[in-house]
């Protein structure tokens, strides 16, 4: 059988684990990687023995030995070469965010339309085994109707600073970067609802707290302490069509006590807790249970979360099954990010 051969855009830090996953997966072959830094790419090439190496993704495009691509680049990028992608005829994994406007968003989603190839959106999270196993539940209506969530991705310090602290090249700050995982993690879990409204506050309060020696945390490969023009920290209620609601909550830096990472969902029967570990609240005959479902991985692993992501994404692009995350997803989750920032700009509920 001949072998998927896979093109990967943007050897960064997160590029790491789409390789190591198609790495591990013996239908596939690792044909190409660009990346604006001609060594770095050389230098994964190597290491996952790419035959191809480019430093212009147009080139990368117009290899017709590509089947699929992943893309792997700052946020400001993501839409222009997805679209590119699309049309060169090259089905595409798009990290998340999908781009940076509900513009961009919008144009993506036409050139999924006028391609007739699968766009999937990198929301790692929903391919997870906990996830999976909740999501059975509520669609066979073990927690009713969820009216409320919380999510909240807490760093008290954490801004990688580089692009990531850049906001023409991101987009934003934790918001748009950790933020997107449990927001969209959340609405996944909901039932994907449509948006009502959003009232959002983001803060610049603390800068990046570079003087802050004891404690580690990861750092971007550019990271310069000296620039910073993304938020601290960001909050919202958004409120949908359907009458549910979800609280956001969000840091890279904050005066908190520790890190903090949890999904919640409440329901007319019960409730759950994906994050940090899945526990089900249940109630049977007038006893409230806490159920620790008994499976292989109750709390997000990282590279599992992508293996099950990319294996997925091979398998939809082949069309033996369907993605769960659409471009239309994509589209929707831009509308929530962007709704939050134009809220805490203008001092509005922002209403769809």
């Amino acid at each position: 059988m001949n072998k998927l051969k896979i093109g990967v855009i943007g050897a960064g830090s997160i590029s790491q684990v789409h390789l190591d996953s198609y790495a591990k997966n013996p239908e596939v072959e690792i044909y190409a990687i660009c990346d604006l830094n001609e060594e770095r790419a050389k230098e994964k090439a190597a290491k996952y023995g790419a035959t191809k190496v480019y430093t212009d993704y147009n080139e990368l495009l117009a290899d017709p030995e590509i089947f699929s691509v992943s893309v792997c680049t700052w946020n400001n990028s993501h839409a222009p070469i997805s679209i590119a992608a699309l049309d060169a005829g090259k089905h595409v994994l798009c990290e998340k965010p999908l781009c940076m406007t509900v513009e961009e968003a919008l144009q993506v989603e036409e050139a999924v339309k006028r391609s007739g190839k699968l766009l999937q959106v990198g929301f790692v999270r929903r391919y997870a085994e906990n996830a999976q196993v909740l999501k059975k539940f509520i669609d066979q209506g073990d927690l009713g109707d969820v009216y409320f969530a919380k999510a909240t991705c807490l760093r008290r310090l954490g801004n990688p600073g580089g692009w990531f602290a850049d906001k023409e090249r991101s987009g934003g700050g934790p918001l748009i970067d950790i933020g997107v995982h449990v927001i969209d993690l959340a609405w996944y879990l909901m039932g994907r609802p449509k948006v009502k409204s959003i009232s959002g506050n983001t803060y610049n309060s603390l800068g990046n707290r570079a003087n802050v020696e004891n404690l580690a945390f990861y750092r971007a490969s550019d990271y310069d302490a000296s620039k910073n023009t993304v938020e601290d920290a960001a909050n919202a209620l958004i409120k949908f069509e359907n009458g549910a609601s979800m609280l956001v909550d969000v840091s890279f830096t904050l005066h908190a006590k520790k890190d903090e990472l949890s999904v919640k969902l409440y329901g007319t029967k019960g409730g759950a807790e994906v994050e940090p570990e899945l526990t089900i609240i249940a109630e049977k005959y007038d006893t409230i249970l806490n159920i620790d479902p008994q499976i292989n991985k109750r709390t997000f692993e990282f590279a599992a979360g992508f293996s099950n992501e990319i294996n997925h994404f091979l398998d939809a692009a082949r069309g033996m099954k369907e993605t769960l995350s659409p471009v239309q997803d994509g589209v929707e989750m831009m509308k929530i990010l962007c709704g939050i920032y134009e809220s805490a700009e203008s001092g509005k509920e922002i209403r769809y």
